[in-house]
């Protein structure tokens, strides 16, 4: 059957552009047009602005590294300082790149999409800036001394591309972008790696490695640290399962034989790898989620007799391993708290220890290290009513509490609490509720999930959400349910593909549990989620209405017959399937939101927001699902499109404001009664 609405799906036709501003009016002019609304997003707007947040940083030698926006640089600087004066209250920036300043110069919409610093001089870098937020980016050689850009024939430079670029010496890259017919694959990535020599045309660059064209992408690293220089390539085949390789100096390959769908890490001397699936090798079978290591010398010369630094279990998986110069670092999580321990590989075994100071009822993660040359480290920890906390130590050194961030709303009067909800299957799926503790009854209540890509949702301090939900009243909730990570790797992958059912009855489940705690009314429930969270919300919209009182579906897949055609969605496959399958489309068809509305079933209020430069997630998605409902006669279909913002929504601060504030006063208008 013919698709009516296939002529939304050309981004930046006039006809298209036309039907978005004709709903964005309608929506502005019913959300965005009022005293109310003009607090909220001045409030929200303060949050993202003020300069009191945390300036995170990366760690490159005697450098740390930020990038800032405000309400004087909504654009933002890229900037540095050391951290002797990271540690004062107000630290000495060094300014390196005004985006705003070289955005007004050129006449063009840059936005950061981030840099490559030349290492160890760090004399030169590799800066990418998208226009208006997209994927796609112009990689331009930066001069770190003369704060310029390097011009001639002889310097680095990429046209906007889904492009990859990073250094190997100061006159040599390696280099994947669209190097002319052929050269990218079906989901639109290169499938090209090549060495780069300055001073010669990037045509005749030598190529390294090609993958194929039915593979996500490929990529070319180098490791620079002293004593185990060595150069890996990764062929990513799909989403979740890459070859790798070590590239000797002769340009040969050896593979690392690992299991394809496997994480894999090499550290000075060692190889790390934990395996998505069950692992036999030798005499010995790793679970799935697991974390091993041998040297990687050995390995490589046939050893197999691995040390186990990991095993999961029913309650507690491994969220983050960072290793610092000498040590690495986990971070697990038992039924989504958060534990931190410091392993120390040894002549004969591994010694372990407990990272103290962490504070309580907060999730902490390692942000930022400089691995090749440091032990030093930051943590950052938050939690729902806990403002950031940023924390500096290492494993030989107590963390220090170096910057916290301020409080946005009075959390006097809030508490959280984890339930456990029972799914379909039996399963138990934690949800975290966060709410005013003098609560008498139902409140308008937003349900948050993403379910996805091994993704967890762990707690996390968001002023917006305090000032635009909870000060008001309102009950906020996150749902742990499958497809993410939170109970490692086959929490995620018992919802892939046929399995991608336990996903969306996992969250019903959620929102039922809800209900019969009294924490809300079916009239009082909304659901919010955003890209694959997104197409959460079209299969609540369209196979559970009766539990909602209204949805928010942001920048989302919903015609999942067509996904795999548009912009990234055929690198997607490995997470949902393949629609040209028969035997594929037999469960993709059984839920696409798309082909899945029924006209003759009440559906509740819905706000779709997308954005026209998002690259990532096709808007025809958001577009297309829209139209449909509003031929059906739904008068409650509201849409908002940013003409910017690439896949997150919003190019700046004050878009992002803007957003908020619309879903905010859609959300309260419709559910508190």
């Amino acid at each position: 059957m013919s698709d009516p609405h296939l002529w939304l799906e050309d981004v930046t036709a006039e006809a298209a552009l036309d039907w978005v501003r004709e709903r964005n009016a309608r929506t502005t002019s019913t959300y965005g047009e009022s005293a109310e609304f003009d607090a909220l997003e001045s409030s929200l707007l303060d949050v993202l602005d003020t300069d009191a947040r945390i300036p995170y940083v990366s760690m490159r030698g005697e450098w740390l590294y930020n990038f800032w926006r405000d309400a004087e640089h909504p654009r933002g600087l890229w900037r540095r300082t050391t951290l002797a004066r990271y540690r004062t209250d107000d630290p000495q920036w060094d300014v390196i790149l005004d985006v705003d300043a070289l955005a007004a110069a050129e006449d063009e919409n840059w936005v950061w999409a981030g840099a490559d610093v030349l290492r160890p001089s760090q004399a030169r870098a590799l800066v990418s800036l998208s226009r208006g937020g997209a994927d796609a980016a112009v990689v331009r050689e930066f001069d770190m001394t003369t704060r310029q850009f390097v011009t001639g024939d002889d310097a680095f430079v990429l046209p906007e591309a889904k492009s990859g670029a990073g250094w190997v010496d100061e006159d040599t890259i390696f280099v994947e972008t669209d190097f002319g017919p052929g050269s990218l694959t079906d989901s639109g990535y290169p499938r090209v790696s090549k060495r780069w020599r300055r001073g010669t045309p990037i045509a005749d660059a030598e190529t390294v490695f090609e993958g194929e064209r039915g593979d996500v992408s490929v990529g070319t690293s180098y490791d620079d640290t002293e004593g185990y220089e060595r150069t890996f390539v990764t062929r990513a085949v799909d989403f979740y399962t890459s070859e790798r390789f070590e590239v000797r100096p002769d340009d040969s390959l050896v593979k690392i034989d690992v299991p394809d769908d496997a994480g894999l890490g090499v550290h000075r001397e060692w190889l790390t790898v934990r395996p998505r699936s069950d692992w036999a090798v030798g005499d010995a079978t790793y679970p799935a989620g697991s974390l091993v290591a041998m040297p990687y010398d050995e390995f490589v010369s046939g050893g197999r007799e691995f040390t186990v630094l990991f095993t999961p279990d029913a309650h507690t998986s491994l969220e983050q391993a960072v290793w610092v110069r000498d040590h690495l670092i986990l971070v697990t999580l038992t039924d989504v708290h958060t534990g931190m321990h410091v392993l120390t590989p040894g002549a004969s075994e591994w010694t372990r220890s407990e990272i103290d100071g962490i504070p309580p009822l907060t999730t902490a993660s390692v942000i930022a290290t400089d691995s090749r040359i440091s032990n030093e480290f930051f943590v950052n920890a938050s939690g729902f009513t806990t403002p950031a906390t940023l924390l500096f130590g290492s494993p030989d050194a107590p963390l220090d509490v170096v910057k916290r961030a301020p409080g946005f709303f009075d959390v006097s009067d809030v508490a959280v609490e984890q339930f456990f909800a029972t799914s379909d299957d039996g399963t138990a799926v934690p949800y975290f509720v966060v709410g005013r503790t003098d609560r008498t009854g139902p409140a308008p209540t937003l349900l948050y999930g993403y379910g996805g890509f091994e993704n967890s949702l762990v707690p996390g301090y968001s002023g917006t959400i305090g000032r635009g939900w909870l000060e008001r009243g309102g009950v906020y909730v996150v749902a742990n349910i499958r497809g993410g990570g939170e109970y490692g790797p086959t929490w995620h992958t018992q919802a892939v593909r046929e399995g991608r059912h336990l996903v969306y009855e996992d969250f019903a489940a959620v929102a039922r549990d809800l209900v019969h705690r009294g924490i809300a009314t079916t009239a009082s429930l909304g659901a919010q989620g955003g890209s694959n969270g997104g197409l959460l919300m079209g299969v609540m919209l369209t196979r559970y209405p009766e539990l909602f009182g209204a949805i928010v579906c942001a920048v989302p897949l919903l015609d999942m017959k067509r996904y795999h055609l548009l912009l990234a969605g055929a690198s997607w496959m490995a997470e949902y399937g393949d629609p040209d399958s028969p035997d594929d489309w037999a469960f993709l068809g059984a839920y696409s939101p798309y082909q899945n509305t029924d006209a003759g079933r009440t559906y509740p209020p819905v706000l779709f927001t997308t954005s026209t430069r998002d690259d990532r997630v096709h808007p025809g998605h958001a577009r297309k699902m829209a139209a449909l409902l509003e031929e059906q006669g739904r008068e409650t279909v509201w849409y908002y499109e940013n003409i910017e913002g690439g896949h997150g929504g919003a190019a700046d601060n004050k878009q992002a404001a803007f957003k908020a504030a619309l879903t905010y006063t859609f959300l309260w208008r419709t559910l508190a009664h």
